[in-house]
């Protein structure tokens, strides 16, 4: 509740946590003219600057080299012996960290938003009390409010792993050594990532998923040449088991499987999620309802159930990827200032950076054939593509599904080298309703990946 004697201050734009949709709409709306505040509880620039994106794609960048230095004889090089220092990695990452954040300070600053370091508490509708971090309280009410607080790593409710202290997908970042064992929990993307990471820095990996496969949400197909490459490169995937129990002793972290299996490992990265920061923030007094989950509850425009309020990105239960926060900004941006934008329809690309990475856009095999629609499928090893070749990185599969009828790409699974920056050509064709014909007959420049693009739409397997 609002107290007698607080004094309210009135903003045009309130936005609570400072994740990529919150601070540019702040940024954006503030240089327009409006009276913003942005509260943020501390990291400037949000969870992908400080803890996600930034940092792991920058130890993935070292993780890479490192697996190719591992082979440098094979292009012709001798460079002697590979040391991984893990004091070097961290100033790496936190180099490019600390840099990212400077910049997202300055940018705050120069936008003419207030920014304010706080912890964010609502007690009424589209009204705040902000303790703030270096001591005082403010209270601030937005005439309109944006719910951007983010999610934080799930804890995994097996017996004893609390009282293990295992990693998570922030806090394996800050490792005093590289572990010599390492056992991930979850075959998902963020597990994935560090499995395939720490086994390129000297780690015996081993991943555990409770599924007959990784990557669920893919073809077989393409999961499964994914689970050979991290085994070629010394990752144990063990699928289809499920931990029972966890006890940490002065030597090592053992884990009890249900299939009475036990492993010993020194370190447990629990890889299983993250869940929606939302219990502490008085939702209820905003008028704000969350679903069974603990994620704000949203419609198409990212509107919550009380008037003039939004939630964007991880917490509204986006799909969690900067892309789609940043899409989020646009469609609260129109909403705010008499646009019309909606999350529905959206065509959405899914990045795994491990290597070879694996980029996906629109619907897979599976999907698409739920649909009901006749379709073709196409496939082509990333060693049919001369620019693989000349890397000597050839592993790996491409995949696209078209509408037999209209010659419209459905969706496409890239597993390869560079994959990522490819995926954009056939969305950007999916965007325009082009048919796979222009991209089987486009002149594309040679030798490049994309190139593998021409290929591909001649690689049916019908």
């Amino acid at each position: 509740m609002i107290d007698s004697q607080d004094v309210v201050e009135d903003v045009d734009l309130l936005v609570v946590g400072g994740g990529k949709a919150g601070k540019t709409l702040a940024m954006d709306l503030a240089r327009a003219g409006r009276r913003v505040v942005m509260v943020e509880r501390g990291m400037i620039g949000g969870t992908c600057v400080n803890v996600a994106c930034i940092p792991t794609k920058s130890l993935v960048t070292s993780s890479r080299l490192a697996r190719r230095a591992a082979r440098a004889q094979s292009l012709g090089l001798s460079i002697g012996e590979l040391e991984v220092d893990l004091h070097m990695l961290r100033s790496h990452k936190d180099g490019v960290v600390a840099d990212m954040v400077a910049l997202n300070r300055q940018q705050f600053l120069d936008s003419g938003m207030d920014f304010v370091l706080g912890t964010a508490r609502f007690v009424a509708e589209r009204t705040v009390a902000i303790d703030l971090n270096d001591g005082g309280r403010r209270m601030v009410r937005g005439a309109d409010v944006v719910i951007n607080t983010g999610t934080v790593p799930h804890m995994p409710s097996v017996p004893g792993l609390a009282d293990a202290a295992p990693l998570n997908s922030e806090t394996i970042m800050d490792l005093e050594r590289i572990p010599e064992r390492l056992v991930v929990i979850g075959g998902g993307y963020v597990g994935l990532e560090f499995a395939h990471m720490f086994a390129a820095f000297g780690s015996k990996v081993t991943v555990l998923d409770r599924g007959p496969r990784l990557l669920p949400r893919e073809d077989a197909d393409i999961s499964g040449v994914l689970a050979q490459c991290l085994r070629e490169d010394g990752v144990e995937v063990l699928t289809g088991v499920t931990v029972k129990d966890v006890a940490r002793d002065e030597h090592a972290v053992r884990l009890m499987l249900k299939d009475g299996r036990t492993l010993l490992t020194d370190a447990v990265l629990a890889a299983t999620g993250r869940d929606p920061v939302t219990s502490d923030l008085g939702l209820d007094a905003a008028g704000v309802r969350t679903d069974e989950r603990g994620f704000v509850r949203v419609d198409d425009a990212l509107a919550t159930d009380a008037p003039h309020t939004w939630a964007v990105g991880d917490v509204a239960g986006s799909p969690q990827f900067t892309h789609v926060s940043l899409d989020d900004y646009r469609v609260v941006k129109a909403g705010i200032t008499g646009g019309t934008r909606s999350t529905a329809g959206r065509l959405v690309p899914w990045n795994l950076f491990t290597d070879p990475e694996l980029a996906r856009v629109g619907l897979t095999e599976e999907q698409a054939r739920a649909t009901g629609r006749d379709i073709r499928v196409a496939r082509l090893p990333v060693k049919g593509i001369p620019r693989a070749r000349t890397m000597r990185e050839t592993r790996g599969l491409w995949k696209a599904v078209v509408d037999r009828n209209t010659e419209e790409i459905l969706g496409v699974s890239l597993l390869g080298p560079d994959s990522s920056e490819v995926l954009t050509v056939v969305q950007t064709a999916m965007w325009a309703g082009l048919p796979f014909t222009r991209l089987r007959d486009g002149i594309i420049a040679h030798p490049t990946m994309a190139e593998g693009l021409n290929a591909l739409f001649t690689s049916w397997g019908d």
